[in-house]
C-alpha cells in the first residue's frame, strides 16, 4: 500500500504500548483458521500468554465441504453452524466481525473495512488491528474464467448464504411448477451443474435424492423421472479429474444409473436465463445453474502491500508457510500457494491440507514467540480423496496404506471414512465428549424431521 494514515486511538482495537501480550491475528474462520484460533486460544489465550484474535466477515462457521448438502436441502444449517463469538468465549480467543481490505506490513496492521446491515446502517467502523504474527486463512472463491453470463445467471457455492440461496431457488421452482396452470416447460426444472470436481459431482447426486423427497411431501404434479433433470458438465475429458481414473469411471457409472446426464469434454461459453451454451454449439435448457468450475484466491489477495501472488491469485509461501517477503505473515488453506520439494503442482485446496497446516502452525507460532527464527518446514501428507454421492454411494482412495500405494474404497466403509473427516474437524473444535453428544442428538432428531428442507 502507499501512504497510510497513522492509527488513532479510535481505530486501534488493541493497546499498543510495550506491555501488551503477544498479538496473533488470524484472518478467516474456515476449516484451518478456526481450528488454529481454537488451539492457540486454548494453549495461549486462556493463560494470557498471547492475545489471539480471529477476524471473519461472517458470524458463524460451516465446514465448507458440507455446502452441497445445504444447497440440496438435505442438511439443516442451524444444526451445524458454529457462532464465532461463542467459540471464542469457550476457547480463549477474541472474534472480530469484519472483512480484510488491506495491509500495512511496515506498521504490522490489518485493515478491516466498515460493515453495514441490510438497511445500510453501519455496524462496525473502518478499523486497523495490530499484530505480531498474522495468519491469512481467507480460503478461495469460485473462478468463472470470465465466462459471459455466469455472474448474472449462475449461483456459486462459496458460502452458506449462496448455498441457501440456491436451495430457496430450487424449492421455489418446484412450488411454482406445481402451482402453475400450464404444463412444466422444457428446462424449467432442469439443473445444470458446471464443473465436475468434488463439489459439482456430490451436488448432482444429492439433488437427485432431494428432488424426490420434495415430491413425496405433496408436489405430486411433478414427475421427478420426467420433469426433473440434472446435467453435470465438465470441460476435462472425465469427471473428478483430480482423482484416479478408475474412481472417475466408477462415479460416472453410479451417476448414469440414477439418471444424471454427464457431459465431459464440454467447455461452457455462455450462461443465460434459459440455459447453458457449450463450445460445440449445443444448448442445454436449464433455468437452474450452479457454477462449480475451479477456484482462485479472493480479490483482496492481489493487493496486500507487496505480498507475492500466484497465477491463481493465491499467496506464495515458503516451506515454513511464511510469505516470501515477510516472515511475520503466514498463509494456510486454499489461500496458500506452496509447491512441495520434488513436486510440480501446489498443495491442492482441500480441507485436509488446511487441517494439517493449522496443526503445524500451532507449534511453530509458539516457537516463534520464544524467539526462534528457524522454523520447521511444513510437510503435506495426502491421505487420499473421498467423494460422497449421498444415499447412493461413496467412493474414494486412501493413500499410503499398502506399500505407499493407494487403496480404492467404495460403499459403506467409504461413507464412514467420509463422515469421519467432518468428525475430525469437529473434534479439533470441541473435543470428543461434545462431538459424541452432538452426533447422538442429530441422529435422534433426524428421525422425527423431513429429510429435505421444505422452507
Amino acid at each position: 500500500m502507499n501512504s497510510l494514515p497513522a492509527a488513532t486511538t479510535a481505530q486501534a482495537e488493541s493497546v499498543t504500548d510495550e506491555k501488551h501480550p503477544y498479538r496473533i491475528v488470524i484472518v478467516g474462520g474456515g476449516a484451518g483458521g478456526l481450528e488454529l484460533a481454537t488451539q492457540l486460544g486454548n494453549k495461549l489465550g486462556k493463560s494470557g500468554k498471547a492475545e489471539v484474535t480471529l477476524v471473519d466477515r461472517a458470524r458463524t462457521h460451516i465446514w465448507k465441504p458440507l455446502l452441497h448438502e445445504i444447497a440440496a436441502g438435505s442438511m439443516d444449517t442451524g444444526r451445524h453452524e458454529l457462532p464465532y463469538q461463542a467459540q471464542g468465549h469457550w476457547h480463549g480467543f477474541r472474534y472480530r466481525y469484519g472483512e480484510m481490505i488491506g495491509l500495512d506490513r511496515a506498521g504490522k496492521r490489518v485493515h478491516l473495512g466498515a460493515t453495514y446491515d441490510e438497511d445500510g446502517r453501519e455496524i462496525t467502523p473502518d478499523r486497523w488491528f495490530p499484530y505480531d504474527t498474522l495468519v491469512i486463512a481467507v480460503g478461495s472463491i469460485s473462478n468463472d474464467f470470465r465466462t459471459p453470463g455466469v455472474k448474472e445467471n449462475a449461483i456459486m457455492l462459496d458460502t452458506p448464504e449462496q448455498a441457501e440461496r440456491f436451495n430457496r431457488r430450487i424449492l421455489n421452482a418446484c412450488v411454482r411448477a406445481y402451482a402453475q396452470p400450464g404444463p412444466i416447460r422444457d428446462g424449467q426444472l432442469h439443473v445444470a451443474i458446471i464443473g465436475a470436481g468434488a463439489t459439482g459431482t456430490e451436488l448432482s447426486a444429492e439433488l437427485h435424492h432431494a428432488a424426490r423427497g420434495l415430491v413425496e411431501f405433496g408436489l405430486d404434479k411433478i414427475d421427478p423421472e420426467k420433469d426433473f433433470k440434472i446435467t453435470l458438465i465438465e470441460a476435462a475429458p472425465r469427471i473428478l479429474p483430480a482423482l484416479p481414473e478408475r474412481l472417475s469411471k466408477a462415479t460416472t457409472n453410479i451417476l448414469h444409473s440414477i439418471g444424471v446426464e454427464v457431459r465431459t469434454g464440454s467447455a461452457v461459453t455462455n450462461v443465460s436465463k434459459e440455459g447453458v451454451t457449450l463450445a460445440n454449439g449445443d444448448f442445454i435448457p436449464s433455468e437452474l445453474v450452479v457454477w462449480a468450475a475451479g477456484v482462485k484466491g479472493p480479490e483482496v489477495l492481489s493487493n496486500l502491500d507487496g505480498l507475492e501472488v500466484s497465477r491463481m491469485n493465491t499467496l506464495v509461501v515458503r516451506p515454513t508457510l511464511q510469505t516470501t517477503v515477510d516472515d511475520n505473515i503466514f498463509v494456510i488453506g486454499d489461500a496458500a500457494y506452496l509447491v512441495p520439494e520434488g513436486e510440480t503442482a501446489p498443495i491442492p485446496p482441500r480441507a485436509q491440507a488446511a487441517h494439517q497446516e493449522s496443526s503445524h502452525l500451532v507449534t511453530q507460532i509458539q516457537r516463534r514467540m520464544k524467539g526462534e527464527t528457524k522454523l520447521a518446514p511444513f510437510k503435506y501428507r495426502d491421505f487420499g480423496s473421498l467423494v460422497s454421492l449421498g444415499k447412493y454411494s461413496t467412493v474414494g482412495n486412501l493413500m499410503g496404506f499398502i506399500d505407499g500405494k493407494s487403496l480404492r474404497i467404495e460403499g459403506w466403509f467409504a461413507k464412514i471414512m467420509y463422515r469421519s473427516l467432518y468428525k475430525m474437524h469437529e473434534i479439533a473444535l470441541h473435543g470428543y465428549v461434545k462431538v459424541f453428544l452432538d452426533t447422538l442428538s442429530r441422529l435422534l432428531t433426524r428421525r422425527t424431521e423431513p429429510q429435505v428442507k421444505l422452507h
